[in-house]
């Protein structure tokens, strides 16, 4: 099959690259020329583990090519997927310009019956805005189906692959025809195909996200109480996950969600429910408990120093808004540096993927050193904000000769409170026991 992908960011890459290594010839259109060249010479342009390998595979062997020209990467596509930014407006509302922009250029370009996938996450009612632009030029059939994805940062290949299910909204039996048989080889042992109307599944991508959303918060609500109620979230935690009804998952304290999804996804939400006149209440909640969670190591931090943090130097481990990702969309380490700095603290960080990110963002104001090591020489004290794997258990002796105060501010919950005060460290965690010295 031959399939079009409009935008290579995360998901319009990811899509492309997996679409490719299942068969199909899939062409990648992007305005970024730089950006082009370089997916076109083979230099993948995002860190997403297990894609560079099916990346440089299907450039090579032809199935995975790249443009800048819309006409010439859409043609003879039966396929085109719209995997472009719908970054949140200053009411909190999805943008859509740039699927209406493009959505404008598609209709005169059509030379034969074609599927348009609307694969970015977008509001109740998009498709319907972007029929209408296309239909303005076009000259032949073609239907506008809605199939949101569901990948998680850091195992986005394995989710496309391997998908729990696929949802696809779509109004005719053609679009339905074509849509099963593109995604037949990753349902092979039986995980649903879901085919709904399209206003539906637009609204289960945001339904989805902000669902996850709230059970993170809820579980950070319990958290704290539990620190003042003397419980252990860790116990509360494994005692309700084991009910088949919460599951496991998402049950994790700490503070509070990021990245480029629920954030965004929770606020689109809301705005759409205010826009038919509906309070979720709910979401209006979750929103403003992250916002506070995510500093929730602010407050331990300045009380152990008597309230003043200017002059110390504060060692920061993990920048991106997960592990497994370069990714630092609303992270919550650029909130609590931020603040830092405000308190004019020093700040030294270390990241294994995103320093050069946040460079971006902080340029010279924050030091950023070689290793997990590095970053402690000098510091006053330790702040984890990201749950990489080589965080959970370091050389503790290492940290103890390096730091200047034996003491840590874990904001995910890494290592046990017992353990560590055996090592010697005041330890500060979420939910659950403060170790002193």
């Amino acid at each position: 099959m031959k399939i079009a992908v409009v935008g290579t960011g995360y998901v319009g890459l990811v899509t492309g690259t997996c679409f490719a290594e299942t068969g199909n010839h899939v062409t990648c259109i992007d305005i970024n020329e730089q950006k082009v060249e370089r997916l076109s010479n083979g230099q993948i342009t995002i860190y997403e583990p297990g894609l560079q390998v099916l990346f440089e595979r299907n450039v090579r062997q032809g199935r995975l090519d790249f443009t800048t020209r819309l006409k010439e990467g859409i043609k003879g596509a039966e396929i085109i997927f719209l995997a472009l930014p719908t970054p949140p407006g200053e009411d909190g509302s999805a943008d859509l310009k740039y699927v209406l922009g493009v959505a404008e250029y598609l209709g005169p370009l059509l030379e034969d019956y074609t599927v348009i996938v609307d694969k970015s996450t977008v509001p109740v009612g998009t498709a319907e805005k972007v029929t209408e632009k296309v239909k303005a030029g076009a000259k032949v059939e073609f239907e506008v189906v809605s199939n949101p994805e569901f990948l998680r940062e850091g195992v986005a290949v394995e989710d496309f692959m391997r998908p729990d299910r696929v949802v696809i909204g779509a109004e005719s039996e053609r679009a339905v025809r074509l849509m099963n048989q593109l995604y037949a080889p990753f349902v092979r042992q039986g995980n649903p195909v879901i085919f709904m109307d399209v206003r539906s599944a637009e609204l289960t991508k945001y339904a989805a996200n902000s669902f996850l959303a709230t059970k993170i918060t809820f579980m950070n609500e319990i958290a704290n109480l539990c620190e003042l109620m003397g419980a252990d979230v860790d116990m509360v935690r494994k005692g309700i996950g084991t009910d088949s009804r919460i599951g496991r998952r998402f049950l994790f304290a700490g503070i509070g969600y990021g990245g480029s999804c629920f954030p965004k996804d929770v606020q689109a939400l809301a705005k759409s429910s205010n826009e038919v006149n509906y309070d979720f209440r709910i979401l209006n909640a979750v929103m403003d408990i992250n916002h506070t969670q995510k500093q929730k190591m602010i407050e331990p931090l300045k009380a152990y120093f008597d309230g003043d943090l200017s002059g110390k130097t504060i060692a920061v481990w993990g920048l991106a808004f997960k592990p497994y990702t370069d990714d630092i969309r609303e992270a919550p380490a650029l909130e609590n540096i931020t603040t830092l700095l405000s308190l004019e603290a020093k700040v030294k960080a270390y990241d294994p993927e995103a320093m050069e990110n946040v460079k971006e963002v902080f340029g010279d104001k924050i030091t950023f050193s070689k290793d997990e090591y590095d970053v402690l020489d000098g510091a006053d004290a330790l702040m984890i904000m990201t749950e990489w794997p080589i965080f959970r258990t370091p050389a503790f002796d290492r940290i103890k000769e390096k730091l200047i105060n034996r003491v840590i501010f874990d904001g995910r919950n890494l290592y046990d409170p017992e353990q560590i005060a055996k090592l010697g460290f005041e330890y500060y965690s979420v939910g659950r026991k403060t170790i002193k010295s």
